[in-house]
């Protein structure tokens, strides 16, 4: 039977009372676990004496920080619905999914504030600043609001647990007001996965510390550097700026992290930058093929790259994309703690997952308890086909778009991931690429240009690449390894003309790239740091 996450936390609060719970890293906020509990109480009255009653919506937008969490965990305990939008979205889209949403509060940082108009959002009762609560507009002028005021609970029922079927997130994954696609989930959905984080990964016997630098605004960063650390007692550090190589790696130093949570690019860079040109030397190779010299040099390396993050790392965990096969071989050839999960939005956000000794090469983990999984194919074992889905982490739909949501249900239940895969006896999740990217060749054959893009980014001078179609034959666009320009034997174009060459040796005739082309730019990326592929034709 699955725990309301609720539950957790009214066991985790009075056990850490007096200890901290979360810290702005680059800011000035701090709060313990009782300091959050009286900050929910008052923003609880607050929400009262605006008028806001269970099952109304609440939009919260803007940076990471540890007032975003408590306004979350306020907002929940309340039993008001979470609206969560991201605060890179346009001040217009932000207007019109807040509008979409039928929220009747905003809580909104001052760096999206300063691009939005109350005006155009008629049916807020309040909009409330997420510096320091204070109010920025209202329709109540008579409501003298005092949050100071408020007697704060001090047992073990401090959230109070309402039905876990209850709808309790609306999370939109576009900017898009055209046709919004607002993500209802219930506290099942999110229950369901804390539940799945604790059991797959353990924090242990001490507390630990966690860095939260992904977009608390999606599920991704909002389960696994917020919902299920804080589950397990867990210090969260919020890093409340844009989180750069620099200041990352300094956060993991300072914090020590036992998980890390990250999309493929930011470990596919450090290992190209900092361990792939040094296992490369001729005088290192040569020394690797000696068995002894290789443990040690592995030993080596990983001591240094657990060290960079900070020296307690138990879980490296990537997702939101494919990662590089060669960086992935890479990390687990040193023993690197690495985990690649697989998820979406509307299964909140876990589909697979495991234990990290029992992580598959290439996989995106297993199904997760409670869940089903079925490949829409003749032979899922062999057979590419759609990844259909079904079990207690799956939405409930979208929001006010009956359309969307029929789209994405089979008439027996299952939801459509839109991914391509396969799987194994033991449900390994192997994805072969979106639906909505294959290309059919002239003579139907099925091509995945996530797989052509792995093989093109293992070479010498490509950072990253997009593979498209062009008049009936498969163009490469690809940003270049510029920074290190200067230790390649020829120039660019020469190097990507060669890379051509070797690319087309391992791909079957059908699926062989007749053109690279090289940006000077690169490619824009989501909030997620996944390439935007519709911009690129």
């Amino acid at each position: 039977m699955t725990r309301h996450l609720l539950t957790y936390y009214n066991e985790i609060f009075p056990k850490y009372w007096e200890e901290p719970a979360f810290t702005d890293y680059n800011g000035t906020d701090s709060y313990t676990f009782r300091d959050v509990a009286e900050e929910v109480s008052r923003l609880h009255k607050f929400f009262f004496d605006m008028g806001v009653r269970q099952g109304d919506k609440i939009a919260l937008c803007g940076r990471n920080c540890a007032k975003w969490a408590v306004s979350y965990l306020a907002i929940a305990s309340y039993g008001a619905v979470v609206v969560t939008i991201l605060h890179d979205f346009s001040g217009e889209d932000i207007e019109g999914l807040i509008n979409h949403s039928d929220s009747k509060l905003l809580i909104v940082g001052p760096y999206v504030w300063k691009n939005m108009h109350a005006e155009n959002m008629p049916g807020l009762e309040a909009i409330v600043s997420l510096t320091d609560f204070s109010m920025i507009a209202t329709r109540h002028e008579d409501i003298k609001v005092s949050r100071d005021a408020v007697q704060v609970p001090c047992n073990n029922h401090i959230f109070t647990v309402r039905d876990i079927d209850d709808l309790f997130i609306i999370n939109y994954t576009s900017g898009s007001t055209g046709s919004p696609k607002g993500v209802m989930l219930t506290y099942r959905n999110v229950s369901a996965n804390v539940a799945s984080g604790l059991e797959f990964l353990p924090p242990g016997k001490e507390r630990q510390n966690v860095v939260s630098m992904l977009p608390l605004a999606h599920m991704y960063g909002q389960l696994a550097e917020f919902l299920y650390p804080l589950a397990a007692g867990c210090h969260i550090y919020f890093l409340t700026k844009s989180p750069t190589p620099t200041l990352l790696m300094k956060a993991f130093a300072d914090v020590h992290p036992y998980i890390i949570v990250t999309v493929p690019l930011v470990i596919e860079k450090i290992c190209k930058r900092a361990v792939l040109p040094v296992l490369e030397k001729k005088s290192v190779k040569r020394l690797m093929k000696f068995p002894v010299v290789r443990k040690l040099a592995v030993k080596t390396i990983r001591g240094k790259l657990m060290k960079a993050f900070g020296g307690k790392l138990k879980y490296f965990i990537v997702g939101g994309a494919a990662i590089n096969p060669e960086v992935e071989d890479l990390l687990l050839n040193i023993d690197f703690p690495l985990i690649v999960g697989y998820g979406m939005t509307e299964c909140a956000p876990l589909i697979g997952g495991c234990y990290v000794d029992e992580f598959v090469r290439r996989s995106g983990g297993h199904i997760l308890p409670g869940n089903e999984i079925r490949i829409d194919s003749g032979d899922p074992y062999s057979e590419v086909g759609e990844i259909l889905v079904r079990g207690e982490h799956v939405m409930k739909g979208y929001y006010k778009n009956e359309e969307a949501t029929k789209a994405v249900f089979t008439d027996d239940g299952w939801m459509r991931t839109g991914d391509l895969g396969i799987i194994d006896e033991k449900s390994n999740i192997f994805i072969k690429g979106r639906s909505k990217t294959m290309i059919l060749s002239s003579t139907g054959q099925n091509i995945y240009p996530e797989e052509i893009e792995g093989k093109l980014n293992d070479m010498e001078g490509v950072s990253e690449s997009v593979v498209v179609e062009r008049g009936g034959k498969l163009v490469a666009l690809v940003f270049p390894d510029y920074e290190g320009e200067l230790r390649f034997k020829q120039t660019i174009p020469e190097l990507m003309k060669e890379n051509l060459q070797k690319l087309n040796e391992k791909l079957p005739k059908y699926a062989q790239i007749f053109n690279i082309e090289i940006r000077k730019q690169e490619f824009e990326k989501t909030p997620k740091r996944s390439i935007k592929r519709f911009l690129y034709k």
